[in-house]
């Protein structure tokens, strides 16, 4: 093409070697009473679980390809996972040069579970979830600390848990999320200040009732 875009030193566009480019989403949630996990789904070739993601079709946007590849594998729709980061390593992938945008949705499981393809897709710890190909294990390992990062100073800000809650509810999420045990007092200071009370209170079992709370 006569007027086909040339750089200073002559070279189109097409004569620069291109990574492909993929997308992997870390779809994170907390199962009732469970660990962090995460949705992981099984490669039908090789028959490896790993992070539900695809290589961009050519004119597709990112965001279509994200979609794309969680309802075509997981069995799941309706979500709006954000970016996260790019993951640029040539080396990163054993099929070659390939760029993966990473997204992160963090999902309350009510939400997740019913439409969740059991058969080619599952949820699992995010601690077991290793051993992933395409550097997926990095993927997901950014993804949770990112998401722990978030949770640290503030009370479930992704809905995780259905409001009114209890205290007791609220500790026990950021426990999953976080990993590790809080300190009921301390957790108890740290979170009123963001908290309304509802004014309703919850009977779990003898004692005094325990006050409900919504996120202010």
């Amino acid at each position: 093409m006569e007027n086909e875009y040339r750089d200073a030193s002559g070279k189109r566009l097409v004569d620069y070697p291109r990574p492909s480019v993929a997308v992997d989403t870390a779809v994170l949630t907390v199962p009732p009473g469970g660990p962090m996990s995460v949705v992981q789904v099984r490669d039908a070739e090789a028959g490896d679980w790993r992070l539900p993601g695809t290589f961009v079709h050519e004119g597709e946007r990112l965001a279509a390809a994200v979609l794309r590849s969680l309802s075509e594998k997981a069995g799941v729709a309706g979500l709006a996972p954000t970016q996260l980061h790019v993951f640029d390593e040539p080396s990163r992938d054993s099929r070659g040069w390939v760029l993966s945008v990473a997204h992160l949705d963090v999902v309350p499981f009510a939400a997740l579970a019913p439409g969740l393809d059991r058969a080619g897709a599952r949820l699992v710890p995010v601690d077991a979830a290793t051993g992933m190909v395409h550097g997926h294990d990095d993927i997901l390992a950014f993804a949770v600390a990112r998401l722990r990062a978030t949770y640290a100073g503030a009370p479930d800000p992704h809905g995780l848990l259905a409001q009114p809650f209890t205290m007791s509810e609220l500790r026990a999420v950021h426990e999953a999320v976080l990993g590790e045990r809080l300190l009921p007092d301390s957790f108890r200071r740290a979170m009123v200040p963001m908290l309304v009370d509802t004014g309703e209170r919850a009977a779990s079992g003898p004692g005094k009732p325990a006050a409900r709370y919504r996120r202010a």
